[in-house]
């Protein structure tokens, strides 16, 4: 029996990045010889065991056979006789196929050092293009390593793959499971850019996808295309660290540019509300989580409004409020207007950059809100307890009125809606 560290701790230590988790193999090894060393199986689909006393995971060197489409097909072979190698060789890519002896010696046999200084994603062997998660797991490595390239061999076999149909197989919820990993990481532009490449996110994402070669105006786009402006929106929320609600809001908010008219291109008129069906659709294909829905869905009907915030009547400053329930969930209204702080600050091309552009409208809508909030409903609600019918048209008066005063909004300077 011998055991090495494989996989993501053997790649960090040797990129000079932190260690977090540590995974081993196993060589030489049977089930019931592992149990009766004290560890404790946890495997489903094969011998996966708990170390006594750390708790990692240790498995045993295996081999495994396709036999169905998508990513559960497969058979898997254990033995005492299967080699490291034999085990190495089923790994996605190269730097993840390295294994570290007791003694620090590294088994590198697929040239996995060579590929991290290269700094690219180079698939082991074809047995890559027999799991379609290894698209969405590379996709996920190049928002986390953004300096690392695709191998062109690579990207075609994952052309091959998408075009013969097993990114279709892929579950709604491991797809959002890697997407969602991704978008947390420090540049998620780049998973976008791997998926497009190969056309997966077409499969994907086609609602997201159709959005490159859409242009906007330059005037107040200089980066002028749709789906560049995604990316940059994308990695301003990474680069300002927001929490997953809000980069997913992020990466959907423009969906409605889209379906805009193309005859009236560049002017995209009522896409927030044309991009609220097409986020809906994506969460429910999807099964994106209740908290990122909600956001995403009111970050594509409201950011244009967001964005006017210094231009907009106190009234309708209101009725924002109360569209996007700001009185019962804050903290979320607070996200909606990180997400359109970073389309607002999203915007970098040749003509300008508005990367590093103040948002005012943050802190505008901000005092709205605490004004707002300020009002005694409860108040107007006992001196209206015989006219209950009024009592909500009292009570957002009452709001307001509060928001004008904090705002120092004057009747007669006021914008029209």
């Amino acid at each position: 029996m011998r055991t090495y560290v494989v996989g993501g701790a053997v790649r960090d230590a040797l990129l000079g990045l932190p260690v977090k988790d540590h995974d081993h193999v196993v060589v030489g090894a049977t089930p019931d010889g592992m149990i009766a060393k004290g560890f404790r199986p946890v495997g489903k689909d094969f011998p996966v065991f708990l170390h006594p006393e750390t708790q990692e995971e240790y498995a045993l060197a295996r081999t495994e056979r396709k036999t169905a489409p998508g990513y559960k097909g497969f058979v898997f072979h254990t033995s005492a006789d299967v080699t490291l190698e034999e085990d190495l060789v089923r790994r996605d890519l190269t730097i993840n196929a390295i294994a570290r002896a007791d003694d620090g010696t590294l088994t590198d046999p697929y040239g996995g050092q060579r590929d991290i200084e290269l700094r690219i994603f180079r698939h082991v062997s074809d047995a890559f293009a027999e799991d379609p998660v290894r698209i969405l797991r590379l996709a996920r490595f190049a928002a986390r390593f953004s300096d690392f390239t695709v191998a062109p061999e690579t990207n075609e076999l994952m052309k091959q793959m998408v075009a013969q149909g097993e990114v279709d197989a892929l579950v709604p919820e491991r797809v959002w499971q890697e997407l969602s990993r991704g978008l947390m990481e420090a540049k998620p532009s780049r998973m976008l850019e791997v998926l497009r490449d190969c056309g997966a996110l077409a499969r994907i994402l086609p609602e997201l996808d159709v959005l490159w070669g859409v242009p906007q105006p330059e005037k107040w786009h200089p980066e002028i295309d749709t789906g560049i402006h995604v990316l940059q929106v994308l990695d301003c929320a990474a680069a300002l660290e927001r929490e997953l609600p809000v980069r997913f809001a992020s990466m959907m908010h423009d969906l409605g540019k889209g379906v805009t008219p193309s005859d009236k291109w560049p002017s995209h008129h009522g896409h927030e509300e044309l991009g609220v069906k097409l986020v809906e659709q994506v969460c429910k294909s999807l099964r994106v989580p209740t908290e990122c829905r909600d956001l995403a869905v009111m970050t594509a009907r409201e950011h244009g409004n967001v964005g006017r915030a210094l231009q907009l009547r106190a009234n309708t400053i209101v009725k924002l409020l109360e569209r996007c329930d700001a009185f019962r969930k804050p903290a979320r209204f607070v996200q909606l207007l990180q997400a359109t702080e970073c389309d607002s600050r999203g915007r970098i091309g040749a003509s300008g950059s508005y990367a590093d552009a103040p948002f005012p409208q943050m802190a505008h809508l901000e005092a709205a809100m605490a004004a707002a909030r300020g009002v005694n409903a409860g108040e107007i609600a006992q001196a209206f307890v015989d006219q209950p019918q009024r009592i909500p048209e009292r009570v957002h008066m009452a709001r307001v009125s509060a928001v004008k005063q904090a705002l120092k909004l004057a009747d007669e300077d006021e914008s029209p809606e």
